[in-house]
């Protein structure tokens, strides 16, 4: 089991409060990623989970139990960092037993643990090899083993792919979410990357200033933003968002719409604007709009086989059934037909 709950939450350095109070649920079983800018309080929130940093006020709870003074080593929580943290002069296999061995484990259960954890990671042909044998990629996957065999209530990950290069991030993204299908343990994970909180969250934590903005799906993030933070940062590119007299003929303070819900015509539309940049990325062409009477430039996601280039006259019309609206405080304002 692995329910985590937090209760008004607090967390100060002396006088400077970076956590206000605070309440999440956690459910047994699930995806969390918690997602911000830097500074925005996410890796200390998971370090008060883990009990790495002391609870100015406040409780938490895993599987009903109140483990808020409890040290890490009693809440049964295993967490996986940025840095491998590995022995270099150690094997894998001894590496990925180091936990074991310290809890006194027998050796028998030991090996157990190990051959069930290599081969749900593909490590099995490395156990003899030292981490300066491994790739990068590799490496992490061995961080991850060595907190599989303690067999948690929850995995805790602090940004565990930011020193991988892009495409190590893109393979070791999936084999972190296909382990999350396979083992069904509880696992928080840290990153600073909304598109690694789009494709493997089921729950999303968007903080701000160690505030919650919004807790929800990653679909429910993209469809309905609760403000002008939440809107501004989830979806790559991110939402273009206009104020002014636009935004008054909607009745509100401030409009959104993404870049995929804008088609572009030579022909006829809503705004006219300038083709500025344009990254072609191949299924998709990025084009960056100028001059639209919109203020700043407008964002468009159009097909890879677009064919215009800087400086052409073009059209924009947005899907307003996907228009988002905010008031003159940022909160979304409700569509008519929801609440």
């Amino acid at each position: 089991m692995g329910r985590i709950t937090l209760e008004q939450v607090r967390k100060a350095f002396g006088p400077t409060e970076v956590i206000p109070p605070l309440d999440l649920n956690i459910e047994d079983g699930e995806f969390v990623v918690f997602v911000g800018p830097s500074g925005c309080g996410k890796s200390t929130l998971l370090r008060l989970i883990a009990g790495l940093e002391d609870v100015t006020s406040g409780e938490i709870q895993i599987d009903g139990k109140d483990t808020t003074r409890l040290p890490p080593a009693k809440r049964g929580l295993a967490m996986v960092f940025q840095s491998y943290a590995l022995y270099p002069h150690m094997s894998v296999r001894k590496n990925i037993a180091f936990p074991l061995r310290m809890a006194g484990v027998d050796p028998a259960e030991q090996n157990r643990r190990i051959e069930a954890a290599t081969r749900v990671l593909n490590l099995s042909e490395y156990l003899d090899r030292r981490p300066g044998q491994l790739s990068g990629g590799q490496r992490q996957r061995v961080a991850i083993g060595r907190a599989i065999v303690r067999e948690p209530a929850a995995f805790l990950f602090d940004e565990p792919l930011s020193n991988l290069d892009a495409a190590l991030r893109v393979g070791m993204r999936m084999e972190i979410s296909e382990l999350h299908k396979r083992l069904k343990t509880t696992m928080i994970y840290v990153t600073h990357d909304q598109v690694e909180a789009m494709t493997m969250a089921d729950k999303i934590v968007v903080l701000q200033a160690g505030v919650i903005e919004q807790v929800g799906s990653p679909l429910e993030l993209y469809n309905r933003p609760r403000n002008l933070f939440v809107a501004g940062f989830i979806g790559s590119p991110k939402m273009n968002l206009m104020t002014g007299e636009e935004a008054a003929k909607h009745s509100a303070a401030t409009i959104g719409i993404r870049p995929e819900h804008i088609s572009v015509s030579q022909a006829e539309g809503v705004w006219k604007g300038t083709v500025g940049v344009s990254e072609h990325l191949g299924s998709d062409t990025f084009l960056h709009i100028h001059e639209s009477g919109l203020g700043d430039t407008v964002t468009v996601r159009a097909s890879g086989e677009m064919d215009v280039h800087y400086g052409d006259t073009v059209w924009l019309t947005p899907d307003m059934e996907k228009l988002h609206r905010f008031d003159a405080d940022g909160h979304r304002i409700a569509d008519p037909t929801t609440h």
